[in-house]
């Protein structure tokens, strides 16, 4: 957990960090939640990821590059879903998709931006801590130095917005334990 002694890395515009944006009850209350919905093993092109996905409203297909509405979002998700509006300030009818991921151990997230269609990010991470890594996506501006590795911790949200979502790509460490995160995605 973040103390008072911690220090955030400088964040790039339009990225938001909140710790402790859930409490632990509400924690379980979530990744039982989760426990009830049938994850996937997360295709991406050719390539199937350690992780497991369920995709909620609005869903991505990378082969074919279209967007296509999918299952509605789970209604025992609409209370986080308020809570998480309240930071990015929009409705929660603006919210197009949710998407629950499971990360076993060792798994990662490789470098990348997420979907054209989809504006606002907002991440909730459940189960166990992770470092996310932020780079520039310009490859003229990448160096080691250029990378930002922030530890985001279990109960806690991000917001990529504005140039944190068009101009920053970003990936995760391998995590050390199970994680789970709820992913929000608005469209643009």
């Amino acid at each position: 957990m973040l103390t008072l002694f911690d220090e955030l890395p400088i964040l790039p515009e339009g990225f938001y960090y909140y710790p402790d944006f859930i409490n632990q009850v509400e924690e379980q209350q979530l990744l039982s939640a989760i426990q009830q919905i049938d994850l996937h093993a997360m295709e991406f092109h050719q390539y199937t990821a350690k992780r497991k996905v369920a995709s909620f409203g609005y869903d991505y297909n990378f082969s074919s590059r279209q967007l296509t509405k999918g299952v509605e979002i789970p209604v025992s998700f609409n209370w986080v879903i308020d809570r998480a509006v309240k930071q990015l300030m929009i409705n929660p009818d603006q919210i197009a998709e949710l998407l629950v991921t499971e990360y076993p151990v060792g798994s990662v997230i490789n470098w990348h931006r997420d979907a054209p269609p989809f504006e606002s990010i907002a991440g909730i991470s459940l189960g166990a801590d992770c470092i996310f890594k932020l780079r520039p996506y310009d490859k003229s501006l990448q160096s080691r130095k250029s990378i930002i590795s922030l530890p985001v911790r279990q109960r806690s949200l991000y917001i990529m917005q504005g140039p944190a979502r068009t101009e920053w790509e970003h990936s995760t460490a391998p995590v050390t334990d199970v994680r789970y995160s709820v992913t929000l995605r608005t469209l643009k």
